[in-house]
């Protein structure tokens, strides 16, 4: 699907030197007596990494197009994941590679959006914010909950985070799911 750099806007996906990549800012500028160009930040769907680059006003762009739904999560079988549509029931596999450090907060039922382009997933993402059960950590010492000092804990999941001295196993709490960071404890 074709375009110009005057239809590039916050979440366009271009194919950019062979690579499928997100538009995550782009400003037109006008310097002095020079011509008019884009300065466009993007992220790259495979790998992450950002790019930077500057395209000419009125310059041609290939667009694609992306569709995103919701799938649940069903289960885990080595690398591959499998992901239910919830709409026909039908079951489709996706490398965990696609997920990231977010693969592991990644709980049975849990629902994630898919991307696809011409119905092959791209990127899988789960919500900003997963609640998760404390399965181990150490217990806190009572009264010391002021300082700000963390200790590691192991989820339901299996993934390790940093928790404030004063969670304690069973606690549920509230995970980034980008990062890995602890956010809250959530009360039930």
């Amino acid at each position: 699907m074709g375009g110009t750099t005057s239809d590039l806007r916050s979440g366009a996906v271009i194919n950019y030197n062979g690579e499928l990549c997100v538009v995550l800012e782009s400003e037109h500028r006008t310097p002095g007596n020079l011509r008019a160009f884009f300065q466009v930040k993007l992220r790259v769907m495979r790998t992450g990494k950002l790019l930077e680059n500057r395209f000419r006003s009125g310059e041609s762009i290939d667009f694609v197009r992306v569709e995103r739904k919701n799938y649940q999560f069903l289960y885990r079988d080595g690398n591959t994941l499998f992901f239910m549509d919830m709409d026909n029931y039908e079951q489709i596999p996706v490398d965990s590679d696609l997920l990231g450090i977010s693969v592991n907060f990644l709980k049975e039922n849990q629902d994630c959006l898919l991307a696809f382009v011409n119905s092959t997933v791209i990127a899988a993402e789960l919500p900003p914010h997963v609640n998760l059960r404390i399965a181990h950590t150490e217990p806190g010492l009572k009264g010391d909950t002021a300082t700000n000092v963390l200790k590691q804990a192991v989820v339901e999941t299996g993934a390790s985070i940093q928790v404030p001295i004063f969670v304690n196993e069973g606690d549920m709490v509230r995970v980034d799911s980008r990062t890995g960071d602890y956010v809250e404890r959530v009360k039930e």
